[in-house]
């Protein structure tokens, strides 16, 4: 403790004397400056210079060990210093001043010492502002335990480099920016500069010995994160991102809100704007009904459906797991208790007719569905009898009790289908637009891709495979999907229903397809293993090596949002569908085939 205060004391004591000297200095560059940039020793001026320069040196000693800056150890550069440096020093001055006034005959020109003051002051603040900039950042150097590059040079990227510099419980230190806007090259941030665009970041990292990269753009595109992830894995460096904005605490971002990037992050993170106006006029104060509640699309709906406060929610599916994990999720408990919970099978239609007079539901999101393309392209006919059969029984349902919305959750597979799956789902939306003309109340289908996270998806199978050791199996080097968020797709789907019309298939925009092979690369190098393989196994039957959201023939139209589109499709008659016997699997396919790709021309024939 003793040593610590003596070596404060000399600090405040070569700060004394540092100051002192710059007196000195002010003086004479004062007097220089009064002299039209001409000093001689034989000039008059320059000898009551001197006795001013000691009488300023000798004032600014004094009173600093009664004012305050050299009694006192203060933080370097903080507010106490400055005032009261700044007090010191306007005292000297003024001293200095009237003394010169006084003097007869003047042994300086009178404007000096004030000229000299200002200068001394602004002196004394750089050299403190220096010596503090330089030790924060060996301080931080010496500190951090890791060496970022940043790329982005807006004003996420100023405050972040600003906060790495300055919050010493950051674990980075900021030695280089990139960005490719090439208007900001060589520009300095907090004394960051600029050094090239992304194409630069494996040279700028050798340079800089960085081991790496922040991510300063909150709202990134999804291309442009898979694009510098793996840009950064080719040059041996980590990745850390900002997260969208909204959920930046104040929309300040700092090193604290940085976190590793994961898998949803590089396939699609784009801000949903929701008419929560519209959603809350549908569901807030009336009786909602959801099935397959307990899978991964239904069980998000119900969490979102929740915010709106609903009268009631019934949560509807045969799994009774997926209804518990729903409670669990809604209520903190998943005792099975609730009223809300109908355990009940969507092709059993005595079930389904008691549950949904027990509800009395006036709002129904249907769900459920079988949804494997593999399984079902093996047995087609479970795909009749539960996305077909389980959806009309489900709308037959709904008719009787007078539902006034009924939303059909769709998939993009049902645009040209060219699988069982696909065609299922299609004439699941012909029924549903065939409801739309025939009973009261409103109609809609709901059609969007891949959603991430969800039961069973391809994230989960190449997770699952690259824990195993790999090899992790991709039908297709070519093979490209669309994703979405869960949170995302419930967002959309919510939003659909406020603006569907009676009869529509609205279609969420998806943003690009992405290549499965980059998902399972993608997956593998967040890892951090380099030695599981990649086998491709060929395309499934009925498999596209692209999907589409919109049939040839659809007619695709803008809606209120610009993430929803609509289209029509045409009506199946349900004797149709009820009067269908097949004698075998393949006579199945081919009459859910035929019926899927019907066109509206051909469906108006045929009822003619």
């Amino acid at each position: 403790m003793k040593a610590k205060t003596r070596r404060a004391r000399w600090v405040r004591l070569g700060w004394a004397g540092v100051d002192a000297l710059v007196w000195v200095v002010m003086i004479y560059a004062a007097l220089w400056i009064r002299l039209d940039f001409s000093l001689s020793l034989d000039n008059p001026f320059v000898r009551g210079a001197a006795w001013f320069a000691l009488a300023a040196m000798v004032g600014q000693l004094v009173l600093g060990y009664v004012v305050g800056p050299y009694s006192i150890s203060h933080v370097l550069g903080s507010f106490e210093e400055v005032v009261e440096l700044t007090a010191t020093t306007a005292v000297v001055g003024a001293m200095l001043f009237l003394t010169g006034l006084l003097v007869e005959p003047a042994v300086i020109p009178r404007g000096v010492p004030l000229t000299a003051a200002a200068l001394a002051l602004a002196a004394m603040f750089a050299l403190r502002f220096v010596v503090r900039t330089v030790r924060s950042h060996r301080a931080a150097e010496s500190a951090a335990e890791r060496r970022a590059i940043v790329f982005g040079a807006g004003e996420a990227g100023r405050r972040l480099i600003r906060s790495m510099k300055y919050d010493g419980s950051t674990p980075f230190v900021p030695v280089a920016l990139l960005d490719d806007d090439r208007s900001k090259h060589r520009l300095r941030l907090e004394g960051v500069r600029v050094r090239g665009t992304r194409s630069d970041l494996a040279e700028v990292a050798e340079r800089f010995d960085a081991d790496t990269l922040v991510v300063a753009l909150p709202n990134a595109e999804a291309s442009t994160l898979r694009d510098l992830a793996l840009r950064a894995a080719d040059a041996g460096l980590e990745v850390v991102s900002l997260p969208p904005l909204k959920d930046i605490i104040g929309g300040r971002p700092t090193p604290h809100d940085l976190r590793d990037l994961d898998v949803a992050d590089l396939l699609g993170r784009r801000p949903v704007e929701l008419d929560t106006t519209a959603i809350a006029e549908q569901i807030s104060g009336r009786r909602v009904l959801v099935t397959g509640a307990g899978g991964s699309i239904g069980s998000e709906l119900c969490r979102q459906i929740a915010k709106f406060g609903p009268l009631r929610l019934f949560m509807l599916d045969r799994d009774e797991s997926g209804l518990q994990a729903t409670q669990m999720s809604l209520t903190g408990n998943g005792l099975l208790d609730s009223d809300d919970l109908v355990l009940a099978d969507i092709r059993d239609t005595v079930a389904l007719a008691e549950a949904f007079e027990r509800a009395r539901p006036e709002v129904v999101f249907h769900a459920a569905a079988l949804k494997h393309l593999p399984l079902l392209e093996a047995h087609p006919l479970e795909a009749w009898k539960s996305n077909v059969v389980g959806t009309l029984n489900v709308l037959d349902a709904a008719e009787r009790v007078g539902v006034s919305t009924f939303i059909n959750i769709s998939t993009d597979k049902a645009a040209n289908p060219t699988c069982v799956l696909g065609y299922s789902k299609r004439i699941a939306e012909r029924l549903t637009a065939d409801f739309a003309r025939r009973a009261d109340g409103r109609y809609v289908s709901v059609r969007f891709g891949n959603v991430l996270g969800s039961r069973g998806s391809v994230v989960h199978a190449f997770t699952a495979q690259i824990e195993m050791g790999g090899p992790v199996t991709v039908t297709h080097p070519e093979v490209e999907r669309y994703f979405m968020l869960i949170p995302e797709a419930c967002q959309l789907v919510l939003e659909a229903a406020s603006i569907g019309t009676d009869g529509e298939v609205m279609v969420l925009e998806m943003g690009e397809q992405v290549k499965i092979l980059e998902v399972a690369q993608t997956l593998i190098r967040m890892s951090g293993r380099r030695d599981v393989e990649i086998v491709f196994t060929g395309l499934r039957p009925g498999e596209k090596l692209g999907e589409e959201l919109f049939s040839p023939t659809e007619e695709r139209r803008g809606t209120g949002h610009p993430l929803v589109n609509s289209v029509d499709v045409p009506p199946i008659q349900v004797d149709d569908v009820l009067g269908a016997v097949f004698i075998g699997m393949e006579e199945g396919r081919e009459w859910m085939r035929g019926e899927a790709l019907a066109t509206d021309t051909e469906v108006g024939v045929s009822q003619s």
